[in-house]
């Protein structure tokens, strides 16, 4: 059984309720037609100049001939130095005396290698027509016949550095040294080894 505070309580609860729910209803109608949404501001867009960063052709500048002075300069039909008078003769390079049967001769480009060329002679004929004197020694031996013995080296040319330089050894049949020693020659002259056999 309920009693009448029960009820009494039960029937304000169910009042309040019911009250709540008009109420609410009510004030939701009244600010439907009233409610306005506030637009976003929009903002102004500023738009940027774009540099261009691409660089201006160059200016194009017209071509004028230039009048160019004649030249005075002389330049040599060639490269060679010209050996000096004091080369242009032949040269004496001693007389030496051995018992040795052979004699060997051996010959080379004394300077730098600049294409010397040489032609050899033994009591008067030729043994070799063109040498080229090169930086490793080359040559020839000979048979000594009693008496004097004449060897001749006559320049061809003076390279590309006068004079026509080389350095020369003479050893007899045991290997001993008999000579040795430099030219210096102009083209077309001779240097001159004398060997006497006693």
């Amino acid at each position: 059984m309920t009693n009448k505070f029960t009820s009494s309580t039960s029937r304000i609860f169910f009042s309040l309720l019911v009250f709540g729910i008009i109420s609410n209803g009510y004030s939701q109608e009244e600010f439907k037609d009233k409610f306005k949404a506030v637009p976003p501001k929009q903002k102004e867009l500023k738009s940027k100049a774009v540099v261009s960063k691409i660089p201006e052709p160059p200016k194009v500048i017209p071509y004028v001939a230039a009048v160019i002075p004649e030249n005075t300069f002389v330049v040599p039909k060639n490269d060679v130095i010209v050996a000096s008078d004091v080369y242009r003769k032949n040269q004496d390079l001693g007389t030496f005396k051995t018992t040795s049967k052979t004699a060997k001769v051996r010959y080379r480009d004394a300077a730098y290698v600049d294409g010397d060329r040489i032609r050899t002679y033994i009591n008067y004929k030729v043994v070799d027509y063109e040498v080229l004197l090169e930086g490793d020694f080359k040559g020839f031996e000979i048979t000594l016949e009693k008496g004097i013995n004449r060897i001749d080296f006559e320049a061809l040319n003076e390279g590309f550095a006068a004079p026509n330089t080389a350095e020369f050894q003479v050893y007899d049949d045991k290997g001993k040294l008999i000579s040795a020693s430099q030219w210096n020659i102009g083209t077309g002259y001779k240097a001159t080894i004398m060997v006497e056999k006693e």
